[in-house]
């Protein structure tokens, strides 16, 4: 029983030295998490109405989000008693050790730093990049935040996109569609050019400066093929592309001209029995 009481008297002179530390180090933290999201969202709020480029915005604001916690989480263990001081030459060496494994990590956070620095895209532009083409929504610390046309959600490093090429499909107002299409050996090309020259000119879509470019591409192994390579608004870019493969088939099955595709003829020799 006196060692039961003893112990008991051991806690409650513990709980009375550290209790109140340990309860303040909570309210500390707690509070601080709060006052650093508050802080960081005054930040993004800040530079956008000084309008600053989103990517950048979310970019600073994660940023100084990370910064700002890391200050709450040391002042809640210096109420706890713990030297900072000594925390931090800790942190600082382990930091050393975990940087030099987690190489690849830095190299992300630098190219992110890169990307917003050098700007090759912003947000909502669709690019190509370490593979993969999609909408930007967000620069993050170590990878870029991406919506793919069919709406998945995707995550690239950003050391990739840094070491790679980056297409940028929203960057300039306006787009050439490429296209080719084919007809007959038999058929009158002047026709079919024509036509062609008909249908990309009466399109809405396309747009009269640059001027479209139609000509015979080249004499292929089945048809006769011509380029077709009309300008439209970087944002019309798939519907005139729809539109003028639809309005071609149409036109020239009116037309009597004749689209080629592959075919084989296969012959059967019967041997006679013996």
């Amino acid at each position: 029983m006196e060692d039961v009481n003893k112990y008991a008297e051991m806690v409650q002179a513990l709980a009375a030295a550290y209790g109140l530390k340990v309860i303040a180090a909570i309210v500390i933290f707690v509070i601080g998490k709060w006052l650093s999201g508050v802080l960081s969202r005054a930040v993004g709020k800040a530079m956008r109405r000084a309008q600053t480029d989103e990517m950048l915005v979310k970019f600073v604001v994660n940023l100084a989000y990370a910064a700002l916690l890391a200050f709450v989480v040391l002042a809640a263990l210096a109420q706890l008693g713990i030297q900072t001081t000594s925390f931090i030459a800790i942190v600082g060496a382990a930091g050393l050790a975990i940087g030099l494994a987690l190489q690849g990590s830095l190299s992300n956070f630098a190219a992110g730093v890169m990307l917003i620095i050098f700007r090759p895209f912003k947000v909502g532009d669709f690019i190509e990049a370490a593979g993969t083409s999609g909408v930007v929504e967000e620069i993050l610390i170590f990878s870029t935040k991406m919506k793919s046309p069919d709406n998945k959600q995707l995550y690239v490093p950003n050391g990739s996109i840094l070491s790679g090429t980056i297409v940028n499909y929203s960057a300039k107002d306006q787009r050439r569609v490429d296209l080719v299409f084919g007809c007959g050996y038999g058929d009158d090309i002047k026709k079919a050019k024509a036509l062609l020259e008909e249908i990309v000119t009466g399109n809405a879509l396309v747009l009269d400066d640059p001027a479209p470019t139609i000509g015979v591409l080249e004499l292929g192994d089945n048809s006769v093929n011509f380029a077709v390579r009309p300008w439209v608004k970087t944002g019309d870019y798939w519907d005139a592309y729809f539109q003028i493969t639809e309005a071609v088939k149409q036109r020239f099955d009116e037309a009597g001209i004749s689209i080629p595709f592959p075919q084989r003829d296969v012959h059967l020799i019967q041997e006679n029995a013996a």
